[in-house]
């Protein structure tokens, strides 16, 4: 396995919209291919997408193109419990209808890394999809949209083989109009949840002093607030993630308003199941040590002012909280702007300290500690990365995008390699996204032993190929967050920032 590779798949023909997404004339080593479901007659580029990348990248290499090829067999070994997890962020956008496919991870590219993952088990072990969205999604809608059920029904009846699908998230919010209003209490994760603490080799190591200014997802912050302090970085984990052998990311490409974008690394967020111990942000301006807004005009200031009273007094509301959720966020929105149209708050800016930090704390717990939640010197677990690019999002993201069809699939063994890879193809500087240029620096548990310049790009589309460092022009030049624009941009010129 080469973790500097990266392949880029070109696709066409778009998404298959029909559930169970079954692959367009069956490849040769389709495992269902001498039953009645031997191929679909609608042409399916997210499936073909997959099966090219991982081609591309020469995985079982003797074997491509014969019944037998297998190309998950170096990552998936019979009886492996096997975690599949794509982005379910939320299965709806702020201000436009509909997801317009660049939101979540399509079906299609899930059902193909199902296949997969059973040629590779051989019939023995676990597939498990899952994943900790937002805390406000509607999971059973997320199902829906992506054709989970029909995805595993299918499996039952061709392979008795159970697809288990698990909400990781131990609850979920009410919201009105954005605002937490109350809480409802779901099964979470069969196996429960495993505290690890990174301690003094978490990324929140060299801002101890300023840990009493982080803010999670929600107003209270005392709970954030005592899993990150001095010496104490804690995330809690979910079993099921932790016991797996492998791990196969399946995340969405998108633009985000907090660490530039999001793709393989960013994906990670959805193992963690309490989402309050999650930093987002430091509350106040940088020259207070915080990065929640960009500057301390008086606007600014009398808006912090008011939001942290509001955060002290809103959850001893009680059942008032859903009558003056709505009134008080629409006041807010006149008074203050808009979050969703070019105002900066909550650290949705290119000055954010904090959440790559995060980011950077949820790979290194993937790959370096176990079942106990105990961290070795070595990964303990496999990782595959394919990235869902065939319709990705741009503007707004992560949950506001806009749609930018790529008809790209890229895979790789290194998430930092891949996300590499998938900024330069947005036209973004991994120099100017703090996620991507500190995961490249010397660490205890080190998470791309590698540089820029030794990243190599594998592609059906020949202008592609060839080191990473070479492709100085970009391929699709994504529209970045208002939050990070003139700020990210290969060769760009600074520009102010939104107020």
């Amino acid at each position: 396995m080469n973790d500097t590779t990266v392949s880029v798949a070109r696709v066409s023909d778009g998404y298959h919209d029909v559930p169970p997404y079954t692959p367009f004339e069956a490849p040769v080593e389709y495992p269902f291919r001498d039953k009645a479901v031997a191929g679909s007659d609608i042409p399916n580029a997210g499936y073909n997408g997959v099966r090219l990348a991982m081609c591309l990248l020469g995985m079982d290499r003797t074997g491509i193109d014969t019944p037998s090829w297998n190309p998950l067999g170096d990552v998936i070994r019979p009886g492996d419990a096997v975690v599949l997890k794509p982005n379910f962020v939320r299965e709806f956008r702020e201000t436009h209808d509909g997801d317009d496919d660049c939101l979540i991870t399509h079906g299609s590219v899930i059902r193909a890394a199902v296949d997969y993952t059973y040629r590779a088990l051989q019939g023995r072990g676990r597939i498990i999809i899952t994943d900790a969205p937002q805390n406000d999604a509607d999971f059973d809608a997320i199902r829906r949209m992506t054709g989970l059920d029909e995805i595993r029904s299918f499996y039952r009846h061709h392979a008795d083989f159970d697809v288990e699908i698990y909400d990781l998230r131990p609850e979920r919010a009410r919201k009105i109009d954005g605002v937490i209003v109350g809480h409802e209490t779901q099964p979470g994760d069969p196996q429960g949840y495993v505290k690890v603490d990174l301690g003094d080799r978490s990324a929140f190591a060299d801002i101890a002093g300023l840990c009493h200014l982080l803010y999670g997802t929600e107003y209270d912050v005392r709970e954030l607030h005592r899993h990150h302090h001095d010496s104490v970085h804690e995330y809690l984990i979910a079993g099921t993630v932790l016991q797996a052998d492998c791990v196969v990311n399946l995340p969405k490409l998108k633009t985000h308003k907090k660490v530039g974008l999001t793709a393989c690394m960013k994906n990670l967020v959805g193992i963690n199941g309490n989402k309050n111990w999650l930093p987002h942000h430091r509350e106040g301006t940088p020259s207070q040590g915080g990065d929640q807004f960009a500057d301390d005009r008086l606007k600014r200031r009398i808006e912090r002012t008011t939001a942290a009273g509001f955060k002290r007094v809103f959850p001893w509301l009680g059942p008032w909280r859903s009558r003056v959720a709505g009134p008080l966020k629409a006041a807010g929105k006149r008074i203050f702007g808009d979050t969703n149209s070019g105002t900066v708050r909550s650290g949705n800016w290119y000055g954010n300290d904090t959440t790559w930090r995060m980011v950077l704390d949820l790979n290194r717990i993937l790959l370096y500690a176990d079942g106990d939640g105990c961290l070795h010197d070595r990964p303990v677990r496999r990782v595959f990365n394919l990235v869902d690019a065939v319709v990705a999002g741009q503007g707004n993201g992560p949950l506001d995008p806009t749609p930018k069809p790529t008809d790209l699939i890229l895979a790789g063994f290194n998430p930092v390699a891949v996300d590499l890879a998938c900024a330069q193809l947005m036209g973004f500087d991994h120099h100017l996204i703090p996620m991507l240029h500190k995961a490249l620096e010397p660490h205890p548990l080190p998470l791309a032993p590698f540089g820029f310049d030794d990243v190599c790009l594998e592609s059906n589309d020949d202008s592609l190929n060839g080191p990473l460092v070479n492709l100085t022009e970009p391929i699709q030049a994504f529209e970045p967050h208002f939050g990070w624009k003139g700020h990210i941009e290969c060769q760009s010129e600074p520009a102010d920032v939104p107020g």
